[in-house]
């Protein structure tokens, strides 16, 4: 379930995960003010950590917190995390908002009528609505570089194929659940695949491989598919200018 509605404190939960970590599970929802608010914990407990944790890792709706428990106990990492949950701090960090070119046509958008037939619009109004909004990036997932954004306008309230894909190419994108996830290496996926970028989220010989990060906004410009292979020539020469700017 997606909402956008605003965050009560006590909602949060404390669950433990094993001996050694914490989750502190906002809520049961996707939710832009949910994700800031596991972000805001993160950067309080990573600005000032008590003695004995050991990691912080934040997810869309949850941060888990590892802890040595020969140094810090369950009750007192609680009783120092509890305080927090109502504060309204501003994330300190820099964000950036991304303007990245897709391509939503033929090989690169295979999922692309049938979304538009599973939504009631045409491909033409899918893209549309895609390109129309800032998308924030939740949290990084389970590859390199891959994140989660969101949220998507509400015809985008879907579930994943029902037969996910043994291979997706990098640089696809997809979508799901009112949000938007870009494959960055080759993998398998469940999500529909509405367009491809010739932008890399990931390159280990980049001086940063990883693109975005939580927090970002990116706002997806539709090119031809001439445009994408030539954009993409140009990421593989080293010659491509990523639009971006610092809020």
């Amino acid at each position: 379930m997606v909402t956008d509605t605003e965050y009560d404190p006590s909602a949060a939960k404390f669950l433990s995960a094993g001996d050694t970590a914490l989750v502190v599970q906002y809520g049961e929802t996707v939710d832009p003010e949910v994700n800031r608010r596991v972000r805001m914990l993160a950067a309080a407990l990573a600005e000032s950590p008590p003695e004995g944790i050991v990691d912080l890792v934040p997810t869309m709706r949850s941060l888990m917190i590892h802890y040595d428990p020969l140094v810090l106990s369950r009750a007192a990492l609680v009783e120092a995390v509890r305080p927090l949950l109502s504060a309204t701090p501003e994330l300190a960090q820099t964000t950036r908002r991304w303007g990245i070119p897709v391509c939503y046509e033929g090989e690169c958008a295979p999922d692309l009528p049938a979304v538009a037939e599973a939504t009631g619009v045409s491909a033409e109004e899918v893209v549309r609505q895609h390109c129309g909004v800032d998308q924030e990036v939740f949290m990084m997932g389970f590859l390199p570089g891959f994140p989660y954004l969101g949220l998507l306008p509400e015809i985008f309230d879907l579930p994943r194929r029902l037969e996910p894909r043994v291979k997706v190419p990098p640089r696809s994108i997809s979508v799901a659940a009112r949000q938007t996830t870009i494959y960055t290496v080759d993998s398998p996926g469940g999500w529909h695949l509405i367009g491809r970028t010739p932008v890399n989220f990931y390159d280990p010989k980049r001086a940063e491989p990883i693109l975005v990060a939580a927090g970002d906004r990116v706002r997806f410009e539709a090119i031809s598919l001439d445009a994408y292979h030539a954009a993409r020539e140009a990421v593989k020469a080293g010659t491509f200018d990523i639009r971006c700017d610092d809020e």
